[in-house]
């Protein structure tokens, strides 16, 4: 049976409901959790020029071990293979600002949702660039949305460059959309290469999470501009989760149970207002 993200994300919200406290502890577990991350993804994930890892992922997740009691180890690693890796069991689990979507559900399993994230275009503000802006999210999941993209987003790139993260469900929303309509995509290893290539002016626009053009723009505001709405639902999914390998329920549960226990107590909601300047917590 083929269950849909919106249920998934039910199913796993009623189901630690009754894990608290104690519960969700791992100590007994006796083993130090490998997490992966690329530490390259302003304000989630970032690497101080020691080495060590900071952002907003980082910290949820030594808030998640102090409430799960386990010991952990960050890692850092390219995206590209990184979903690969994590299912020939090189590591435990991907902490990446990846989004939950139902084709990464067929292969991973997913925490509850951390984030709530959309996507939006970033663009020089000498391309010319203009799509208007809807006061709110377009949800891609509804029909009127490929309506509007068709009439005001596509005719606004078209013969225009857009650079996208390889691999990334921005990707997947570009070729739905962009696909054979006078707009090259052109692919990065990470948005920060992307970014350079935007400030260097060999692309006209990269898109990428909200919250990631958000900060771009906040460090770029002489020359970059977010344009046009936010892009949610469909191929970019709904929010954004820790990864695990399929059925490893011993690592996912407390994991779960504590990301439901942050967002209960406000904590959540407390850290996405930190690095994010608001409120970014899904509704668990």
């Amino acid at each position: 049976m083929h269950i849909t993200r919106s249920q998934f994300i039910q199913v796993l919200a009623a189901a630690t409901l009754s894990i608290t406290g104690p519960s969700i502890s791992l100590a007994q577990a006796q083993k130090k959790y490998v997490f992966v991350t690329g530490g390259d993804f302003a304000p989630y994930d970032m690497t101080k020029p020691d080495g060590t890892f900071y952002g907003f992922e980082i910290d949820l997740l030594q808030e998640i071990s102090k409430r799960t009691k386990f010991e952990y180890e960050v890692r850092q690693m390219a995206w590209d293979g990184m979903m690969q890796s994590l299912m020939d069991g090189k590591f435990d689990a991907i902490i990446y600002s990846v989004t939950i979507t139902d084709e990464r559900l067929k292969v991973v399993d997913f925490s509850l949702p951390y984030t709530s994230d959309a996507t939006s275009f970033v663009v020089s503000k000498e391309s010319g660039i203009k799509v208007p802006d809807t006061g709110g999210n377009v949800n891609l999941a509804k029909p009127e949305a490929q309506v509007f993209i068709d009439s005001q987003v596509v005719p606004a790139f078209k013969g225009k460059v857009i650079g996208v993260e390889a691999g990334s469900t921005q990707l997947d929303f570009v070729k739905k959309y962009f696909g054979d309509k006078g707009v090259e995509i052109r692919q990065y290893v990470g948005v920060p290469q992307a970014y350079q290539d935007l400030q260097a002016g060999r692309v006209d626009a990269v898109v990428a999470a909200e919250t990631s053009t958000a900060d771009f723009v906040a460090k770029n505001k002489d020359t970059a501009e977010v344009v046009g709405p936010g892009y949610s639902g469909g191929p970019v999914g709904d929010g954004m989760g820790i990864v695990v390998q399929k059925g490893n329920s011993k690592l996912l549960n407390p994991i779960n149970a504590a990301i439901k226990e942050m967002y209960t107590d406000g904590s959540l909601k407390k850290l996405t207002v930190k690095w994010f300047g608001r409120d970014l917590s899904p509704h668990l």
